[in-house]
């Protein structure tokens, strides 16, 4: 068995070069890589012997998240258990949900009341105070391991809070904290950045500068006015956020995702967005995470067209993000949904399975964050769908205002100017179960319950890691108690963001239930999965055209098993046109069929596999 500091430098050997060499590109500084080297070592060595066994382990494995098995669950703490003492109670109803990654959003110290949510971090080496502590976030790591789980966090790489230490010093005049971000005396700079850059909240936080009166100075501020955004061209910046990161490495984090990547690196006369040295950085940072912690991987955060998220896979050679979220897909789903036409979709999908399978994406349904429809409107355009018009549909469709849709919800930044907004609701809600509740109407409540599995069947076949979000599993509902809340009032993302119902959850084995159905329901789709070769990484995964755009077919095949998925997006019956020899079992129901132009119910859905 090799020493541990033999261990050490085999790894730090395999990435100096590279490492070095970028490093050197962007910050020239020799003292400054060789701070980071001897603080790559002392992460090293202050890691838990539990942590370098799971490093060890997961070197020789290092696809292990890619495994059929695999199930994310993202919540709030607050929201799920109270705090984190109160999530390691309740690890064993996540291991009856079939999940093994447990997805902590923020939960790092940040001012009450300017912290979108928890993304305006204060302190980075402190979990908020009525949360618990590091040490409870090391236990609850130590014990999500023990039972075969793994924990992610959010890392925020782009901003500080306003009353981070960083922040603080600089508004004193301390010229080295000022480095840190990006002040300016006059706004004669910051208004040659607004032409170029473009505004990521107009309607609620216009701009991105804020001025200082207190100091006389802007300060650079993407997302909100409490947020000053990081100025990864000074090289203390860089390191002391690694230390962060391979800090919270040391706590047992298995996941770390890294927010709001695309805007870290800012150029005068760009966009700042997407930029070369944003891609260096993460490609360090990869490096970095496989010399100190190769157990830990990176998911990235970015929320763009096809074609800007991509790359930040890197390439095979040179990896950047082990995963990244599959954003596009997702609002092109509820596009499906509510115009019960799959050919976008069919096409999206298509590029993506057309990937390396080195390249893993992160599949949800509805995650904590509002839809925003970043459509591919140039070919939606070639069907002759114009770009406002259906934004306009699909916001007035998923808010109950079309006759047709029995959807609930609220608009997000909703912009008079533009005719633009956002859309925030459960998956629940959204597929209608909300309505249907409201209205007495037993069968628009069958349909809804059968659209929400029919859902959560396709994005369980899709190739990746599906994600769920707390909650979906039995069913919760919109949450519009935030209106009473002064602090949550102003953003409706807090709809969908309500206190897990446990009481609801109790009901998850009455099979006659909306949450005992639902949850039955996911349950054995989720068990299916694991067990199925088919649904394992490096499988050949195809869209199958059954000749009408209301069902979306998905092939899987593998090692000779030959798996379909038909899933009806439309709220009326349908025929999948299509003849394939030989005898079915529909892997749901138990039944055997045949595959002879099948009726699809509306919203239904069929998971077959060929009998040998």
């Amino acid at each position: 068995m090799p020493r541990a500091d033999e261990i050490f430098q085999k790894r730090l050997e395999k990435h100096h070069d590279e490492l070095r060499w970028l490093y050197m590109e962007l910050y020239g500084n020799d003292s400054m890589f060789a701070e980071l080297c001897d603080n790559l070592y002392r992460f090293y060595t202050e890691r838990k012997e539990t942590l370098k066994r799971r490093d060890q382990q997961r070197e020789k494995q290092p696809d292990w998240f890619k495994k059929s098995d695999m199930l994310g669950m993202m919540l709030y703490i607050d929201n799920f258990a109270g705090n984190l003492k109160g999530v390691q109670k309740r690890l064993d109803y996540l291991s009856e949900c079939n999940v093994n990654c447990v997805h902590l959003m923020p939960f790092l110290d940040t001012p009450k009341g300017r912290s979108d949510g928890g993304y305006a971090v204060s302190d980075f080496r402190k979990v908020r105070p009525d949360l618990g502590t590091m040490e409870d976030l090391a236990k609850l790591a130590e014990l999500c391991h023990e039972k075969g789980m793994n924990l992610c966090m959010d890392f925020v790489m782009n901003h500080t809070s306003e009353e981070h230490e960083w922040a603080r010093r600089a508004v004193a005049g301390e010229g080295e904290y000022m480095s840190r971000y990006f002040f300016y005396d006059n706004d004669r700079i910051p208004k040659e950045y607004e032409k170029t850059v473009p505004q990521v909240f107009p309607t609620t936080a216009p701009g991105n500068f804020t001025w200082l009166p207190r100091i006389s100075h802007y300060v650079m501020t993407t997302f909100y006015l409490y947020q000053w955004d990081l100025n990864y061209a000074n090289p203390r910046v860089f390191n002391e956020m690694m230390y962060n990161f391979l800090y919270f490495a040391n706590q047992g984090m298995d996941v770390i995702r890294i927010d709001a990547v695309p805007y870290i690196w800012k150029t005068l006369g760009t966009s700042c967005r997407n930029l070369p040295q944003v891609h260096t950085i993460v490609r360090m940072m990869r490096m970095i995470g496989e010399i100190v912690c190769p157990a830990v991987v990176l998911l990235g955060e970015v929320v763009m067209e096809p074609e800007k998220v991509v790359p930040y896979f890197g390439t095979v050679e040179k990896p950047e993000c082990h995963m990244l979220y599959n954003v596009t897909t997702m609002a092109t789903t509820w596009h499906s949904v509510a115009t019960g036409d799959t050919r976008l979709l069919r096409r999206q999908m298509d590029i993506v399975n057309r990937l390396p399978d080195e390249y893993t994406f992160l599949n949800y349904l509805r995650c904590h964050d509002d839809i925003g429809w970043g459509l591919d409107y140039a070919t939606l355009s070639q069907w002759g769908i114009k770009e406002i018009a259906h934004k306009q549909y699909l916001n007035d469709y998923f808010t109950g205002k079309i006759a047709s849709s029995n959807s609930c919800g609220e608009l997000y930044n909703d912009d008079p100017v533009t005719k633009d907004a956002r859309f925030c609701g459960t998956t629940a809600s959204m597929c209608g179960i909300e309505q249907a509740q409201a209205d007495r109407d037993p069968n628009a409540l069958e349909e809804a319950i059968d659209q929400d599995l029919m859902l959560h069947a396709y994005m369980l076949t899709q190739s990746g890691i599906p994600m769920l979000y707390s909650g979906d599993e039995i069913g919760q509902l919109n949450d519009y108690t935030y209106r009473e809340d002064p602090e949550k009032v102003s953003d409706s993302r807090y709809v969908h963001r309500g206190a897990f119902q446990w009481a609801l959850a109790e009901k998850r084995k009455d099979k006659n239930s909306v949450q005992g159905r639902l949850f039955s329901g996911l349950q054995k789709l989720e068990k299916i999965r694991a067990k199925e070769t088919v649904f394992s990484s490096g499988a050949n995964v195809y869209t199958y055209d059954v000749h009408t755009d209301a069902i979306l077919g998905i092939l899987r095949e593998k090692d000779g098993d030959w798996f379909l998925g038909l899933f009806n997006f439309s709220g009326m019956g349908q025929t999948a046109w299509m003849q394939e020899e030989g005898s079915f079992s529909e892997l749901f129901t138990g039944k055997t069929m045949k595959l002879e132009n099948p009726y699809v119910a509306p919203h239904g859905f069929y998971w077959l596999k060929r009998v040998r």
